[in-house]
């Protein structure tokens, strides 16, 4: 270990140590004083390991997807994604449908045009969530969410968010739990589950194996009702993992789920001074009010100060922050469209990063998790790596590695909760997990302005302090416990003070942002504009985390069953899900298919009898992962060729080489075009009958990502694609090519 890897929490030495060239010192004196404070107290690197982290904070904000807020972030998977969903008559996603069928695109919330700022809320419930995702078909947006869920800003609007990302690490693959509100979602992010798989407390009564879909029992109340299974911060407590949600009552927004919990209520009413959701609360006394009523503390009024984070200052400085924080903000700086606004939402992320950092000595042992609820009912583009979808036959849309029986809890097929009278009946369809919504990971150990693009959703914030604490949540679906990680892939614990520092500015204080939304609202809402643009992503990298996939699929034409078949495998450390989309049938659900490590699976379509031979399908995966299989069976009748092909990877040295087979009796002529990352080519193979050919492709120059297309003489419908990254447990760049048209 070097000295500058050594940890120390004094500021001075670490600008002295890390900071002495120009650019260095340029680059950290850029940032904004909250983010340029965090960045300059190293990480506690006593173990190099998760064990490392002493504290970890989360702050969950309000209803914003990511789309909405990053899709024009330069490196991440936002408006220049190359790859995704298809929609009907050849339209692409950015052109989804109003209930008359004409296209909305993305269009900008122009701080200068109108109130960007304060826009008004869209819809977010279970009906209009189900209807806008349609299984994953997603083409109607606009129809269930309203025009004004297709708004987006850019980096004017969301300063101190683009300021945080640039300088810490942003998740692109983050999902809400569910295509719904508020309280389900914030359910599974304090207890793992909207309730299927909540376990009761031993011994108690209830009703374990209901569901909640929309909001309800979201505020204090009688514990005459409520849920009853266990949640999370009871699990801590009895492993005697310190906790407490800093939160002002009455002003929590309604965010707090545990106030729905029957024995939270309990807590309240025992506590000798009940929390009020209507008048001024009692201020909680750790000293008095913890001992005997430990649960008190999750609906406590913790933050006295009307929310402003003033207890949490002063337990950072008394050295008495637990070991898990949840910080619930006042409504006016929640983010939530209407009551918020951004700018708003990053002065109190600001403050609280400042809290932090006030001890250096604190922070050099935190990660500060934050993340957003659910989407409100803005608009993201990306596929939801959910369980199958139900065809209208009963059949499932996909399949997975898991038994059925695991499945259970993925589908609205559970009673409500008893005395609950806002939730619709069982119908069946799928819960989650949900739209993309941003995810912030800041902390010693994930400086540098990287892209992470694993998986998670909300309990994955769960499954960090599981990995961390070792204190499991057994509400955990087996599904989401497979596809979704535990976000550790997006630290350095090893390593974490040697992380280069990205440039950018900004601040703002309380009276400056709270002038900003007054200055705004003065205006009318932002409006559609007259002359529709695709929206534009800025082009460029980003560094990118190493991911733990390894994937592949690969097709099988045959033309004497006319059916084509895929083939699924997955040789990587993490669960996938594959979207497949029938390109001539785009009315049908796409299938899906989840497959765990070590595993493989293979499903088929009847082009024969559904499509006169012909077959088009399109397939999605994790950061970028794309494969096209598309041809005409009767081709291969008269050919007498029987061409395909396959991507094979070379991990030792991050590059692929490809398998051009022919299982026919005549030759076959393959011709190879790059798609993306280089310029030579093309590329020609003669393959005889039972024979085969291999190209390599060195992959150095690009980061580690490929895309190629194939076609074959022996159809001329015959046409694949293959792109995505090689991962190899090496840390490298976001897509070099995304937001670029291809080759």
């Amino acid at each position: 270990m070097n000295q500058n890897d050594k940890p120390t929490n004094s500021r001075r030495k670490f600008l002295t140590g890390t900071a002495t060239t120009g650019a260095a010192a340029l680059a950290l004196s850029a940032f904004p004083p909250a983010i340029r404070r965090a960045l300059a107290i190293p990480a506690n690197n006593k173990t190099g390991t998760i064990q490392d982290v002493e504290h970890i904070v989360i702050l969950m904000q309000e209803n914003r997807s990511f789309d909405h807020y990053f899709g024009t972030l330069m490196g991440v998977r936002g408006f220049g994604d190359r790859f995704t969903i298809p929609l009907p008559k050849g339209m692409n996603v950015w052109q989804q449908s109003d209930a008359s069928g004409k296209p909305i695109l993305p269009y900008h919330l122009d701080s200068r045009k109108g109130n960007a700022q304060r826009v008004s809320g869209t819809p977010h419930s279970w009906g209009d969530g189900q209807n806008a995702w349609d299984g994953g078909r997603t083409y109607q947006w606009p129809r269930y969410k309203t025009n004004a869920s297709m708004g987006y800003f850019k980096e004017t609007e969301v300063a101190f968010q683009f300021a945080l990302a640039n300088a810490f690490t942003l998740c692109d693959d983050y999902h809400c739990s569910m295509h719904t509100g508020t309280n389900s979602n914030r359910m599974f992010h304090w207890t793992g589950t909207n309730g299927p798989g909540g376990q009761l407390a031993s011994g108690a009564g209830g009703v374990a194996g209901v569901a909640t879909v929309n909001n309800e029992w979201d505020s204090i109340d009688s514990s005459a009702t409520g849920y009853e299974w266990k949640t999370y911060p009871e699990r801590l407590q009895e492993a005697k993992v310190s906790w407490i949600v800093y939160q002002n009552m009455p002003e929590n927004f309604g965010d707090n789920p545990l106030a729905g919990f029957k024995q939270y209520r309990l807590a309240n009413e025992a506590s000798g001074k009940p929390v009020s959701n209507d008048a001024a609360s009692p201020v909680y006394d750790p000293a008095s009010d913890d001992a005997g009523n430990p649960l008190y503390k999750g609906i406590a009024n913790t933050m006295g100060d009307g929310g402003f984070l003033e207890q949490f200052r002063q337990d950072i400085k008394n050295g008495k922050l637990p070991q898990v924080s949840w910080i619930i903000a006042p409504a006016t700086y929640s983010e939530h469209p209407g009551p918020s606004s951004p700018i708003q939402g990053g002065w109190y992320i600001q403050e609280a990063l400042d809290a932090l950092t006030a001890v250096p000595d604190v922070w050099s042992k935190t990660v500060l998790l934050i993340n957003f609820d659910e989407n409100d009912g803005y608009f993201d583009h990306y596929p939801s790596p959910a369980a199958p979808s139900i065809n209208p036959d009963g059949s499932m849309a996909g399949k997975t590695t898991l038994p059925e029986a695991d499945l259970a809890e993925e589908r609205f097929n559970h009673p409500k909760p008893p005395g609950t009278s806002s939730q619709p009946a069982p119908d069946g369809r799928v819960y989650g997990p949900g739209v993309r919504v941003p995810m912030y990971i800041v902390s010693p150990w994930s400086r540098g302005g990287w892209v992470n693009s694993q998986a998670f959703d909300h309990t994955s914030v769960i499954r960090f302090i599981e990995t961390r604490f070792g204190v499991k949540e057994p509400n955990i679906s087996p599904f989401r416990r497979a596809v979704c990680g535990d976000l550790t892939s997006a630290f350095n614990f090893a390593t974490p003070n040697t992380e280069a520092l990205p440039t950018l500015a900004g601040r703002t204080t309380r009276t400056g942002a709270d002038k900003t939304r007054s200055d705004q609202e003065a205006l009318a809402q932002v409006p559609l504009p007259l002359d529709p643009q695709l929206p534009r992503q800025a082009t460029g990298i980003r560094p990118s985390r190493a991911l733990p996939y390894e994937l592949h699929v690969s097709a099988r034409a045959d033309s004497v069953s006319g059916k084509i078949q895929l083939l699924f495998k997955n040789s990587g450390k993490a669960a996938a899900v594959f979207h497949v989309y029938d390109k001539l049938n785009l009315d049908r659900l796409p299938r899906r298919y989840m497959v765990e490590p070590g595993k493989s699976l293979d499903d088929a379509w009847s082009p024969m009898t559904d499509n006169s031979g012909f077959y088009d399908l399109w397939v999605l995966g994790p950061n970028g992962f794309h494969r096209y299989f598309k041809g005409d069976l009767n081709a291969l009748r008269t050919s007498g060729a029987n061409p395909e092909v396959r991507v094979c990877y070379d991990i030792a040295n991050g590059n692929v080489y490809l398998e051009m087979l022919n299982a026919g009796t005549n030759p076959a002529k393959f011709t190879v075009r790059a798609k993306a990352y280089r310029n030579d080519g093309p590329w020609g193979a003669t393959v005889a009958g039972g024979a085969k050919a291999e190209q390599l492709w060195v992959l150095a120059s690009s980061g580690q990502w490929y895309d190629f297309a194939v076609t074959c003489d022996a159809d001329p419908a015959y046409y694949r694609r293959f792109a995505g990254r090689v991962e190899n447990g090496k840390h490298t760049v976001s897509d070099p090519a995304m937001g670029l048209a291809d080759l």
